[in-house]
């Protein structure tokens, strides 16, 4: 099974134009086997079909990666690390907080960073709108977090002036363009697919209306 995993995922990247080494592959397929054992103590995700598991969950973070740009991320709502483990797997040169208030999610993450290694990822448990973080990110991540409007709300304290938001969503821009306050602006929309699956989702960006032009 792993090893017909890390061939699904290793033709799956390429397509996607990234090149992962045989490392980062077993690493992935360490987090799918990690995450199906907690899963079936704890209600991690919905998704319990492990090849679901492989597109919905694995696939789809990595699919934003070429999108994202700051060094200091910020995933919030991670949830069971989504999209913050696989992007911090292939992406080594940059540094994942990944926040959630729920405890036994983020003793799995402690548990998944433990396992496999991942030495550039560090984990909070906290609600975000009273969390207080250490220093400015320069992008932030969301996914299945909350509605845009309230997700705006709770961040706008851990959102730095020069920062941008990327919420995958399936929402449309014109949705979206509906809810962005005067304070902020919308940027890039980008239409993500992702290999063994039959539809798309966006992923937006989201700035001060002050940053710099995209």
């Amino acid at each position: 099974m792993a090893d017909h995993d890390v061939q699904f995922l290793q033709a799956s990247t390429q397509s996607m134009g990234l090149s992962l080494s045989d490392t980062q592959l077993r690493q992935l397929v360490g987090y799918v086997d990690l995450l199906e054992k907690w899963n079936r103590t704890y209600n991690l995700t919905a998704i319990r079909n492990r090849q679901e598991i492989l597109v919905r969950h694995v696939l789809e973070s990595l699919a934003v990666l070429p999108f994202i740009q700051g060094s200091q991320r910020l995933d919030v709502g991670t949830g069971a690390g989504i999209p913050g483990i696989p992007l911090a797997i292939v992406d080594t040169d940059s540094r994942y907080t990944l926040l959630d208030s729920n405890g036994k999610k983020t003793r799995f993450l402690a548990e998944v960073k433990r396992q496999l290694g991942l030495t550039t990822i560090q984990i909070k448990t906290a609600r975000v709108e009273s969390w207080t973080p250490d220093g400015a990110y320069d992008a932030l991540v969301t996914r299945a977090f909350a509605d845009l409007r309230t997700t705006l709300d709770r961040i706008d304290h851990v959102f730095g002036n020069d920062g941008s938001l990327y919420t995958m969503t399936t929402d449309s821009a014109a949705e979206i363009s509906t809810v962005v306050p005067d304070t902020m602006r919308l940027g890039a929309v980008h239409e993500i697919s992702v290999p063994g699956q039959d539809w798309s989702f966006n992923l937006i960006k989201i700035q001060r209306s002050h940053g710099e032009a995209l």
